[in-house]
């Protein structure tokens, strides 16, 4: 009987230990282990060890990041409408010097510069507009992404044959080929004044879905689409929806330009660009945008909160049918043409500058690196080399 007792007692114990779950590895980050900062400016910081990195190497990394300046905008902004063309919206007189911050599995393991100064951001707020978009997916005000905008946007701007057929979905990726004009801007980019060496050639219009066309001045179709059918301003659905849930600062602003109002239900409301192209735009501090990369990583979630359903994040840094490497308004890496010593799986939120929020999900790894000369890859290399295997 005793017998009997330890054969069973022998197999319970080899059951328990076969369902224990796999040993934690360097990279990876549980629930427990992931850390979410509060708001305010007391966000813990662990040493590299402590996060299974190399000082040494993680030093070097931000020495180089460091020495690399970006000499495309000087700090008075001199060149921004020589770069860019006339401007519609204000632009600050001057801006940090190159600045960032990197995250492993949400604590901060290093920092350099004023990282905690709002300064334009420029296109790394298309990343924040597809979030947006993202949300408004989840709450059902569209209800599918390849719907065509005009089943819900009457303002005239896809009355037009052709415009009737750009879904929200080409929005996205850049490749609506929307025709008209938004504040002044024609969707073309023709000329010198108004789009500086911006400029392009005449073309021919493509269709809808088929074409992959860098262009701001659809971007900011797309925002007054939103602002229509949230009928509230994107900034504050950006401060509702995500800026006060994973506790950001009270000092980024998202400026409109001051012709870009339209009336919504009697009352008069400003629609968002989707950079600082033209001045305005997105004015951020470098741990405001770590603290969107690090809800990015996590799929959306924000402590016990989802704030943007993993689903759709999952779309949106999915490589598209036509163009480069893009998502909708992020750019991916899946070729590793873009930054060839970083996972596939990378991607990120990319603002003139250079202004970069970088998120990598095989390292649990965020990195904000702002008014940067330098190739972004040459950082990445540098730090994933500090990350012990």
């Amino acid at each position: 009987m005793r017998l009997r007792q330890l054969l069973l007692l022998v197999h319970l114990l080899v059951a328990v230990s076969c369902q224990r779950p796999p040993q934690q590895t360097a990279t990876q980050a549980t629930s427990s282990t992931v850390y979410f900062p509060p708001k305010g400016d007391a966000w813990q910081r662990k040493s590299p060890a402590e996060m299974g990195m190399d000082a040494a190497l993680l030093e070097q990394a931000v020495a180089f990041a460091k020495a690399t300046e970006t000499k495309q905008m000087p700090r008075d902004f001199s060149t921004q409408e020589e770069i860019f063309g006339k401007l519609l919206g204000p632009i600050p007189n001057d801006r940090a010097a190159t600045n960032g911050i990197v995250l492993r599995h949400g604590y901060i393991v290093a920092e350099w510069g004023e990282t905690q100064r709002a300064d334009p951001t420029y296109s790394a707020a298309k990343s924040v507009l597809s979030t947006i978009l993202g949300i408004t997916v989840d709450r059902g005000m569209i209800k599918d992404v390849r719907d065509p905008v005009v089943n819900y946007i009457t303002d005239g701007g896809y009355d037009s044959p052709h415009n009737r057929k750009i879904t929200w979905e080409h929005h996205a990726r850049q490749t609506s080929e929307w025709e008209g004009e938004m504040w002044g801007k024609k969707w073309d980019f023709v000329g010198r004044e108004a789009f500086g060496r911006g400029e392009r050639p005449p073309r021919e219009l493509k269709e809808p879905g088929t074409y992959y066309e860098y262009n701001d001045v659809r971007i900011n179709r797309l925002a007054l689409s939103l602002l229509r059918l949230w009928k509230k301003p994107l900034p504050e659905v950006f401060r509702d929806e995500i800026m006060n849930p994973i506790g950001a600062s009270d000092t980024w602003q998202y400026i409109p330009y001051p012709n870009a109002y339209v009336d919504i239900d009697g009352k008069r409301m400003p629609s968002v660009s989707g950079g600082t192209r033209w001045g305005g735009g997105l004015w951020i501090n470098s741990r405001d945008e770590a603290r969107f990369g690090h809800l990015i990583l996590r799929n959306g979630r924000w402590n016990n909160r989802q704030i943007v359903s993993e689903g759709w994040l999952k779309q949106a840094v999915t490589r598209g049918p036509v163009g480069p490497d893009y998502g909708y308004l992020w750019w991916l890496n899946t070729e590793k043409k873009a930054w060839p010593d970083a996972p596939a799986t990378s991607f990120a939120a990319i603002g003139a500058g250079s202004n970069i929020i970088w998120i990598d999900p095989e390292h649990d790894i965020v990195i904000v690196w702002r008014w940067h000369d330098g190739n972004p890859n040459e950082l990445f290399k540098r730090v994933l080399a500090a990350v012990k295997p």
